[in-house]
C-alpha cells in the first residue's frame, strides 16, 4: 500500500513572532517592535503584524489621513492637476524616510508609520494654520505636530505605540526634545528633503521661480531641481550616518540645504504674492473659529472632544477641515464677499 504524500505548500507562514525575530538582524541602533514602550491602553498583540506595522495600518485607514488629499501644501487651491497636496507630500516623505531607514538597516515599518502620520494635524491652507490659530492659545501657541498626535490619540483614539507618537510629535526641527528613535530622525530629514524638492518644482510650475533663480551653491551641490536633489540629499544622509553613527547629514551639505531653505522662505513661502493668499486664508480660519465659539452647537458630535475646553473643541473642528470644506463653510456663513 503506497502512502499519499501531502502537496508542498507554495507559501510560508510569517507571523508576528517570525517578524519580530527577523528584527534581531537589524542594525544595533534600530528600534525593535518587541521592545516598544507600549501603548497607553494595553492590547493583546496581533497574530501577524508587529506593533509598528499595526500602527502604520491604523494611520493609513484613519479619516485624518484621507483628508490630506484636499489640504494645501504651499499653493492654495491651485489651478492644475500636478501641484503637490498634503497627501502627496506625505507619501513622498514616507518613501524618502523608508529609503534612508532601509539603507541604514533600521526598522522600516516604524519610519513608515511616523511618516504617514506626521502631517495629519495640519489645518487647511498649509502652515497658514499655525499663524491663524496660535493667537487662540497665547501660552503655548498651536503647532501641527502636536495636533497630529492629538487627532490620532484623542479624536480618533488609535492607541498608537509610544515610538510612533514620539516620532510624530517631534518630526519638525522646531520641536524639542528631539525624537527618541533613529527611525524618527529619518522622517525629520525625509520631510525637509521632500518639501524643498517638490515645493521648488511647484514654484517653477506656478511661474514664481526659474531654474536659474536658485542659490548657486544649491545648484552646484545638488544639480537641477527634481530627482537629482532627492538622490543627492538622501545619499548625503546615508553616507554621514554610516560614518558618524547617528542619523544626520554632513555639515557642508546641511549648510547648503539650510541656505536653500532660507531662499525658499524668502522667495516662495513668505513672498509678497504668497502673502496675499496667506492673509486671505488666515481670515477664513479665524472667522470660522470665532463663529463656532459663538455657536458650538454646530460642531458635529463625531468630531468633538467633549472633555476639552471650548476653544480646543472649536479649533479641533476648524483645523480638521480640508481647504474646500473650509471655503464652503465660510461662504455659507459669511457669503463669498466675506
Amino acid at each position: 500500500m503506497s502512502s499519499v504524500k501531502a502537496p508542498a505548500t507554495a507559501f510560508i507562514r510569517r507571523d508576528r513572532v517570525a517578524r519580530e525575530a527577523e528584527e534581531e538582524r537589524l542594525a544595533p541602533a534600530a528600534t525593535r517592535s518587541a521592545n516598544s514602550r507600549g501603548r497607553v491602553r494595553p492590547e493583546p498583540p496581533d497574530e501577524f503584524r508587529t506593533a509598528f506595522e499595526r500602527d502604520r495600518d491604523r494611520i493609513l485607514h484613519s479619516k485624518a489621513f484621507r483628508r490630506l488629499k484636499h489640504k494645501t501644501q504651499v499653493f492654495i487651491n491651485p489651478e492644475g492637476d500636478h501641484y503637490v497636496t498634503r497627501l502627496t507630500h506625505t507619501l513622498q516623505v514616507t518613501q524618502i524616510s523608508r529609503a534612508i531607514a532601509a539603507a541604514l538597516t533600521l526598522n522600516e515599518p516604524l519610519a513608515e508609520a511616523i511618516a504617514l502620520g506626521h502631517d495629519v494635524g495640519h489645518s487647511a491652507f498649509g502652515h497658514t494654520g499655525e499663524e491663524a490659530l496660535s493667537p487662540y492659545f497665547p501660552d503655548r501657541g498651536w503647532h501641527h505636530a502636536a495636533q497630529s498626535v492629538r487627532i490620532l490619540e484623542r479624536l480618533e483614539a488609535l492607541n498608537l505605540t509610544w515610538e510612533v507618537r514620539d516620532g510624530i510629535r517631534a518630526h519638525s526641527w522646531r520641536i524639542e526634545p528631539p525624537p527618541g528613535t533613529p527611525e524618527a530622525m529619518t522622517v525629520r530629514y525625509g520631510d525637509r528633503i521632500a518639501y524643498l524638492t517638490h515645493d521648488a518644482l511647484d514654484a517653477m510650475r506656478a511661474g514664481v521661480l526659474e531654474p536659474t533663480d536658485f542659490p548657486h551653491r544649491a545648484l552646484e551641490r545638488f544639480g537641477e531641481p527634481g530627482r537629482l536633489w532627492i538622490d543627492e540629499m538622501i545619499n548625503a544622509v546615508i553616507d554621514e550616518s554610516l560614518r558618524s553613527g547617528d542619523v544626520r547629514m554632513d555639515a557642508p551639505t546641511l549648510e547648503v540645504m539650510n541656505e536653500l531653505r532660507d531662499f525658499m522662505f524668502e522667495n516662495v513661502y513668505l513672498s509678497p504674492t504668497q502673502r496675499t493668499h496667506t492673509d486671505f486664508a488666515v481670515g477664513v480660519l479665524r472667522r470660522l473659529v470665532d463663529h463656532h465659539l459663538e455657536h458650538p452647537e454646530e460642531i458635529p458630535d463625531s468630531y468633538r472632544d467633549s472633555g476639552a475646553e471650548l476653544i480646543t473643541q472649536v479649533v479641533d473642528y476648524v483645523a480638521g477641515m480640508t481647504d474646500r470644506f473650509a471655503l464652503q463653510a465660510h461662504d455659507r456663513l459669511f457669503g463669498i464677499e466675506g
